[in-house]
């Protein structure tokens, strides 16, 4: 049913679109003066761009006063370090427990292929995240402010197992 719905939706929306296809090849025969449109579409261009320039200009420096973000905060203190190889589907981790309220490090490679390393927290959310690529480290500092069951899950594709790439991590109260 709703197959032949879409089909007659479509055809009808086709039918429209070529009947202003016609118009407008028949109308493209007439000449006409198009100088005081093109002027009123430039005013208007203006304008928007200047709405834009008002509006934006704030917002972007609102947004940036928050910066360097609270994972940049946290690069003085002393973090745990944890190393996460990524292979075709499993993570390993130099460890499995970590402190709340202390810095974590992770050190984040690959054996075979990209992956995309990503830390859960217990309701589902993403709290870290970065590429785990081939023959170089990259580096995640996160301060877990609550105690749980944290998972690490794959974010990019990198196999027929993919969905089974998971790991956890422990985080205890400090």
């Amino acid at each position: 049913m709703y197959q032949q719905l879409a089909w007659q939706v479509t055809l009808i929306l086709v039918s429209a679109l070529a009947l202003v296809f016609v118009f407008v090849a028949l109308r493209a025969r007439q000449h006409a003066d198009y100088e005081p449109i093109q002027h009123r579409g430039y005013r208007i261009r203006t304008r928007f761009f200047w709405a834009l320039v008002l509006l934006g200009t704030p917002t972007l420096l609102y947004s940036m006063t928050d910066l360097p973000y609270a994972a940049m905060r946290d690069r003085g203190a002393a973090a745990q370090v944890v190393e996460v190889v990524g292979h075709q589907w499993y993570w390993t981790l130099s460890g499995n427990t970590v402190r709340a309220g202390q810095p974590v490090e992770f050190r984040i490679t690959s054996a075979d292929v990209n992956h995309g390393f990503a830390v859960y927290d217990p309701d589902m959310r993403i709290v870290a995240q970065t590429q785990a690529m081939p023959e170089y480290v990259n580096k995640v500092r996160y301060t877990f402010t609550r105690p749980g069951t944290y998972k690490i899950m794959c974010l990019e594709y990198c196999g027929v197992a993919h969905q089974n790439m998971m790991a956890e991590i422990q985080v205890q109260e400090s």
